[in-house]
């Protein structure tokens, strides 16, 4: 016998987290199309040069490659970033600039599989390519916080940074030529803490008093206003840097503007965002009540990385929530909901020879729109209504032989065991909506009492 067993950083999804994480998936799409971005797909595989050499040394180390039949070098996409700067070089006559997408898809990188952390894991992507305004770093703000309100996860905190701020800092500091290594180190501070950003400092040859500027900087915390004040005196005149100053303070002004409370948007130059194709804004999201699974949507601003692939400009920004992390962050949480089943109404199957009743009694029920399971065998009532109250159905109709010579079934509000007859077969409507305020019941909507048919 072969031993049923998953990969070390993959993972199965039985219905109790699958059916969530498609209501998620449902929300995003929501979200991202209200702000008007469209699909796209791209292949699993790529060609392994698309993808090396665009992230970081880290990610090339991560990466799935192989040779195929065909003994080409390919490699699976690590994020559905490097792909759509591809995607657009290799379509630009064929879309309209600015382009706003949106990208669902798994994505894989060999690393150490940890709390959140899988070797196999979907992003939720959305980008706006072929523009430099600032309008698209704000709604890149709008559209997280709205998809977290929306998710019914409100307790974040958006944390945003500027690449040129950075930047600018280090060419103040005359370390420029050392600035992605020490980006990298600076990224760690959340995960590892100051003494090992410290100690990685060290080890590229910064002096005491450089390390305690950086370690200044990144530290400086507060009212976003305030924040970008202290920042814009440690970066000096440096041009760069003070236009990354003033482009947050227009993002900051505007998510204010539109209602964003500052406990849940922050300045934070800690911030630093590990991948090198960043060149503008960068943001990472946390969950106020699990800091420590990390960012569960980051992204930011990458004017160059399509100049990799095409001469034209194309310009984009944009952010991905991390769903497989924000599905295990709300499972530690406790914050899913419990359900392992599609459907809202359930039918018993009891009397074995009223088969072609129960299908009817169905048939009614899915056209109003409504999901709905009838039992496969005609086993006892209480052996079946165990089985709906196992698998969280909200509504049974029940009907034996009587009920369903006359037309009615009983409907019954599983979770508070309360009910009412109601008729279907020459007008539905007090079914159904029998069936409609019960789920307002049951949903917390409002209180009603079950009209009798």
């Amino acid at each position: 016998m072969i031993e049923p067993r998953t990969l070390k950083g993959f993972r199965d999804y039985l219905p109790s987290a699958m059916i969530p994480r498609e209501q998620l998936l449902d929300t995003a799409r929501r979200v991202y199309q209200r702000f008007g971005f469209v699909p796209i797909d791209t292949p699993a595989l790529e060609y392994l040069e698309i993808l090396t050499g665009k992230g970081s040394e880290e990610t090339d180390r991560q990466l799935y490659h192989f040779q195929d039949k065909g003994g080409r070098a390919v490699g699976m996409r690590f994020d559905l970033t490097v792909p759509l700067a591809r995607f657009v070089a290799q379509h630009a006559s064929e879309l309209q600039m600015p382009f706003k997408r949106y990208h669902i898809g798994a994505v894989w990188r060999g690393e150490s599989p940890q709390a959140g952390r899988f070797r196999e894991f979907c992003q939720c992507d959305f980008d706006t390519i072929g523009t430099e305004s600032v309008v698209a770093d704000i709604e890149t703000v709008l559209i997280i916080h709205q998809l977290f309100c929306e998710l019914g996860v409100p307790e974040i905190t958006i944390r945003v940074n500027h690449r040129q701020i950075l930047n600018g800092f280090l060419r103040n500091l005359k370390v420029e030529d050392r600035s992605t290594f020490v980006l990298r180190a600076i990224d760690k501070l959340e995960k590892q803490g100051e003494e090992v950003v410290r100690s990685e400092l060290q080890q590229l040859n910064l002096q005491a008093s450089e390390i305690d500027s950086i370690l200044r900087l990144i530290g400086c915390q507060g009212e976003a206003d305030a924040v970008l004040t202290e920042l814009s005196a440690m970066i000096g005149e440096d041009i760069r840097g003070q236009a990354g100053i003033e482009r947050l303070k227009q993002v900051a002004s505007a998510v204010r503007a539109v209602g964003v409370t500052s406990d849940r948007f922050r300045i934070d130059p800690s911030i630093a965002r590990g991948l090198d194709y960043y060149t503008g804004m960068i943001v990472e999201t946390t969950l106020t009540e699990l800091p420590s699974i990390g960012s569960v949507c980051s992204g930011g601003r990458y004017d160059n990385l399509a100049g990799l692939f095409t001469k034209q400009h194309l310009p984009g920004v944009g952010a991905s929530l991390g769903l497989d992390r924000l599905l295990a962050a709300l499972e530690q949480l406790g914050r899913l909901p419990a359900s392992s089943t599609t459907a809202q109404v359930f039918i018993p199957y009891f009397d074995a020879h009223r088969l072609l009743d129960y299908m009817e009694l169905a048939s009614v029920v899915r056209q109003a729109g409504w999901n709905v399971e009838v039992f496969p065998e005609p086993k006892k009532l209480g052996q079946q209504l165990k089985y709906a109250d196992q698998r969280q159905f909200k509504i049974a109709l029940i009907a034996g032989s009587d009920e369903l010579d006359r037309g009615v079934c009983q409907v019954k509000d599983l979770r508070h065991k309360i009910g009412t007859e109601a008729s279907w077969r020459s007008n539905a409507g007090p079914l159904l909506s029998a069936i409609e305020n019960i789920v307002n019941i049951s949903e917390g909507r409002h209180l009603v009492s079950i009209p009798a048919s």
